[in-house]
């Protein structure tokens, strides 16, 4: 005796009222019992009404998967009301997953070949939606029948049927080729809508389809043309255009036939032109057409004048109210700017405009337009315009304005001076948004320009005296003061008005950017560099001056960074050496300027040999210093499927409790490793000091490896045991390695 069950009505309703996620799970649960039982008893005249049931369940996201066979004995049933809830199951439940849908093969072909319109009907919308490659090529034979059926409703369903095998197997355009010519006749709209579709899928995957259907071209151009003038119907009429998404459907097919090919360009050039000057824009249907006219115009090989006609269009979408139409106008025009340059430079205070808008998509494809638009001719003014913007943009913009500007300035600088004063006026407003290599570029440009140096180095003094915040910026100017600091303290230099700069003055700002808390390691460093350096450039004896401005190194203030601690050697033989002479100067000079050149070594200066018979040693005749510490050897401790891990040691000499090791990853298998984590622990008696890695994805091949820095300080000089814990994704699996290191060579702090 079967249980009784609600009726699907009664289910949504029982549904809708439960109150809690866990009264609905209880109906849900409770109802699916029931269906279960009525498939098991076998209720031929339910059953229906069953799966209809379950196929609501299925859409609120609860388990189905128990009616996939109902649905093939509910397509087997002669009863119409069967097999309409069946093919809907199919539709939901079955895919290309399941090897159950191959089971619903024959049943397609019997109703495909003698069933009514309805049933026909049914069984294409299935196929359509859910047939496998090899139902498809099981059942094209059929559907290639079924092109030329009487009823349009048949061949509607026939031809989306046949789009949907051409993406499946494309192999079967030879199949669904000859009917085209005869469809392309139909005035039905959905017929003629999935025909163009059909063709434009065969012409994308066929060569020989393309060079076919590029004899129907005419034909196209005189549908579009009465489109245009009389219509085909005026039910699909849209804000009195007739028919636009049939219109823009066409001319994305000749889009498709006129690319790279003159003789079909030249046949709708003038079908082209004529959409392009009757469309009315006052609805967003007319300027929907409008758009797919100037893109299929800019994709075919079109006469010049149409193509300028194309982007006045676009300069006028650019006027238009709509955010999207303007946004779309900009996108487009984008990508027109290589080849179409001229006639998009005519819209060019359109598009600066845009820069202002409060939207950040569009002033973002506006910023990327206007970049596109800077040439020899134009720069200045564009570069005024975009400095501008790079001082109100939002944040997120700031790194690509900036970015922008430079790589603008350095391609199209109409001199050297114009080209420093444009990088030194985006530092000074974006500095901690440029890229990384533009302190490198902007102090070898400097270096190169020795006309220029007295005028950079001024210019970098006042506008480092102004502003000590952007790092970029006193990174250069750092730099340049080391350098050029004699040519400051001259005070000649006729391209800006006199500044009279002392001694005291310029240490006394270096002394700022040591001290300031928003100096990055790297800005110290070019400070404690360019302290160096003055001490053969300026006048006078400013030993101890300099030694004054030197951090704390020595007594170890809290507030100094590391960097500075590593800078101790080279405080302590400045301190031991004496005032050098005019030779021992130069030499001095030749060899900070290997430390610290044009050439962006900069950022990471390298340490000073105080070796005995080190460069430094020898070129002041020094007394010698004590011997360094033996080198410590590198350590592999991790190995798995390319992925290697090595260990690197460094103790620096002027700190005896500190030991500082590089963690290396590289990897030499074939896939990447992601999401890269090296955790570290040591016993209490340590400080350990984990320092950001490089990257967390390590590149396949042997790419560039992933650093990490560990800082361990020892005070009690005791036996050092080192835990690493490793997590990263590699080969697609999630992997996770604690090991602790053994063999470590460094067991004792001397």
């Amino acid at each position: 005796m079967l249980v009784p069950s609600l009726k699907l009505q009664d289910l949504i309703e029982e549904i809708r009222g439960a109150k809690t996620q866990a009264q609905e799970r209880e109906v849900i649960q409770k109802e699916c019992a029931h269906i279960r039982a009525s498939f098991r008893d076998g209720d031929p005249l339910h059953r229906h009404r069953q799966l209809a049931k379950l196929l609501y369940v299925h859409m609120l996201g609860y388990p189905a998967h128990f009616g996939q066979m109902e649905c093939l004995k509910l397509i087997a049933s002669p009863r119409f009301t069967d097999k309409r809830v069946g093919y809907l199951g199919a539709m939901l439940l079955l895919d290309e997953r399941q090897d159950a849908h191959l089971l619903i093969t024959n049943s397609i072909k019997n109703d495909l070949s003698q069933g009514t319109q309805a049933v026909q009907g049914l069984a294409l919308c299935t196929l359509s939606t859910m047939g496998s490659a090899e139902m498809c090529r099981d059942l094209a034979t059929e559907v290639e029948k079924l092109l030329l059926q009487p009823s349009p409703y048949v061949r509607k369903k026939a031809v989306l049927t046949a789009v949907h095998m051409i993406r499946k197997v494309p192999e079967l355009s030879t199949i669904f080729l000859p009917p085209c010519a005869q469809l392309l006749r139909e005035r039905h709209h959905g017929i003629l809508m999935g025909t163009i579709t059909l063709i434009m899928e065969l012409s994308e995957r066929s060569p020989a389809a393309l060079k076919h259907f590029r004899k129907v071209v005419p034909q196209l151009v005189q549908i579009l043309r009465t489109l245009l003038t009389t219509g085909y119907s005026t039910e699909h009429s849209i804000s009195g255009v007739s028919d636009p998404f049939l219109q823009v459907r066409i001319l994305r097919l000749l889009r498709i036939l006129g690319r790279n090919h003159e003789e079909s360009s030249e046949t709708m050039n003038d079908l082209l032109a004529q959409v392009a000057t009757n469309t009315d824009t006052s609805r967003n249907a007319g300027n929907a057409v409008l758009f797919e006219t100037v893109l299929t115009i800019m994709d075919i090989r079109s006469a010049a004048g149409l193509r300028v006609l194309a982007v006045n269009i676009l300069g006028r979408f650019l006027l238009n109210s709509d955010k999207n139409i303007r946004y779309v106008a900009l996108t487009s025009l984008l990508r027109l700017v290589q080849s179409d340059h001229s006639a998009v430079q005519r819209h060019r205070p359109t598009v600066v405009e845009c820069l202002r808008e409060p939207d950040a998509s569009l002033s973002r494809r506006a910023l990327e337009l206007s970049l596109a638009l800077v040439n020899s001719s134009n720069v200045r003014a564009m570069m005024q315009e975009l400095q501008g913007f790079l001082q109100s943009c939002p944040a997120d913009l700031r790194a690509d304005c900036a970015s922008g500007i430079l790589l603008a300035a350095e391609r199209f600088a109409p001199s050297m001076r114009w080209h420093i004063d444009t990088i030194l006026r985006v530092l000074t407003t974006a500095g901690a948004h440029v890229r990384d290599d533009a302190v490198a570029n902007l102090t070898q440009l400097i270096g190169g320009a020795q006309e220029l140096h007295a005028y950079s180095v001024r210019r970098l003094y006042c506008a480092l005296a102004e502003d000590i915040s952007q790092q970029p910026l006193v990174q250069v100017a750092a730099w340049c003061i080391g350098e050029y600091g004699d040519l400051l303290l001259e005070g000649s230099c006729e391209e800006i008005e006199p500044l009279q700069v002392e001694e005291e003055e310029v240490l006394a700002l270096l002394e700022r950017v040591l001290q300031s808390h928003m100096s990055l390691p790297a800005t110290r460093g070019y400070a404690l560099t360019a302290l160096m350096k003055l001490s053969t450039r300026l006048r006078g004896d400013n030993k101890a001056a300099i030694l004054e401005k030197m951090p704390l190194v020595e007594r170890g203030g809290p507030q100094v960074d590391e960097e500075a601690k590593e800078s101790k050697e080279e405080t302590r033989l400045l301190e031991a050496a004496p005032v050098p002479t005019e030779p021992q100067a130069s030499k001095l000079l030749d060899l900070l300027d290997l430390l610290d050149g044009p050439s962006g070594d900069a950022q990471h200066p390298r340490p000073l040999d105080p070796s005995p018979g080190g460069p430094l040693v020898q070129l002041l005749d020094l007394p010698c210093a004590s011997p360094p510490p033996a080198p410590i050897p590198d350590l592999k401790v991790f190995e798995r499927e390319g992925l290697q891990l090595n260990l690197s040691f460094v103790r620096p000499p002027g700190t005896p409790i500190l030991l500082l090791i590089t963690v290396t990853a590289t990897n030499t298998s074939g896939d990447d490793v992601t999401h890269f984590i090296c955790q570290a622990a040591v016993p209490k008696s340590f400080q350990l000091q984990l320092q950001a890695p490089s990257g967390d994805t390590v590149p396949a091949q042997g790419g560039l490896p992933v650093t990490q820095l560990l800082r361990i300080l020892n005070p009690n000089k005791a036996p050092l045991r080192l835990k690493l814990r490793l997590t990263y994704n590699h080969f697609g699996q999630s992997v996770q390695e604690i090991f602790e290191v053994n063999n470590l060579p460094v067991e004792t702090w001397q």
